[in-house]
């Protein structure tokens, strides 16, 4: 039995040809023709069983035989806002974790210790949708680039909102009590500062915002941990039994 080969698709009902870089990979690579079965995946939800149609250097068309809509596998909106490392390999590799393990959206945020200002996301992308492909989610997360942190906290969100940081002065509540105690449905918004923690003032403005202050745990993580252990204690939360 073949293994089922994955393509994302934007739009994959309206649209007849998988994107250059798909089609490239599809008959290049794995040597597809027409006949062969394929699966595609739109990012928003669902999955469609399709045929190829026609295979040739730089084009892999389809008809569509089955729409395969999904169903998510987590409750409410997961959005993580990370200051990203120096070291551009840490924030890839948390990237590809988080959408193995699934969430919604990420922020970028420029903090007042950040040591990274810019970001490739043509690259995040890619790796998002190569994570989506190899681990079979139908929705694709969105990645935002990097915005200041005033910009971000100065935002009107719905849901539970939360701050993690390291300043023991500052009351710090459990990250996976709170959220086991707020209502399954309810958005998450998580903010995990730089390498250097945010600032004291930055804390501050986020809970006059109405962030509220929380520790993920005993052990000091870096950030791209602390980022990954956020999403799973919210995924072990919001999981749909």
């Amino acid at each position: 039995m073949k293994e089922a080969r994955y393509f994302y698709v934007p739009n994959a009902a309206q649209a007849t040809e998988l994107p250059l870089e798909e089609a490239r990979h599809a008959v290049s690579v794995l040597r597809l023709k027409a006949g062969d079965e394929i699966f595609l995946m739109d990012g928003e939800g669902s999955f469609y069983q399709a045929n190829v149609t026609l295979a040739a250097t730089k084009h892999c068309m389809y008809d569509i035989v089955k729409a395969l809509p999904q169903q998510k596998t987590w409750k409410g909106h997961v959005h993580l806002a990370i200051a990203p490392t120096k070291m551009m390999d840490r924030m890839e590799w948390m990237i590809e974790k988080m959408t193995e393990v699934g969430f919604d959206e990420i922020t970028f945020l420029d903090c007042r210790f950040s040591e990274r200002k810019k970001l490739r996301i043509d690259r995040l992308e890619k790796i998002v949708i190569a994570a989506m492909k190899q681990s079979r989610k139908a929705w694709k997360p969105v990645v935002h680039p990097i915005m200041s942190f005033q910009d971000f906290v100065n935002q009107q969100r719905e849901g539970g909102l939360y701050i993690a940081h390291c300043y023991t002065e500052i009351a710090r509540k459990d990250f996976l009590s709170e959220i086991q105690q707020a209502n399954d449905q309810q958005d998450i918004t998580m903010l995990v500062g730089p390498e250097g923690d945010f600032s004291m003032d930055e804390v501050k403005q986020a809970l006059e915002k109405g962030f509220s202050s929380v520790s993920l745990g005993q052990n000091r993580l870096r950030t791209e941990t602390a980022g990954l252990v956020s999403i799973v204690m919210s995924q072990v939360v919001k999981r749909v039994l």
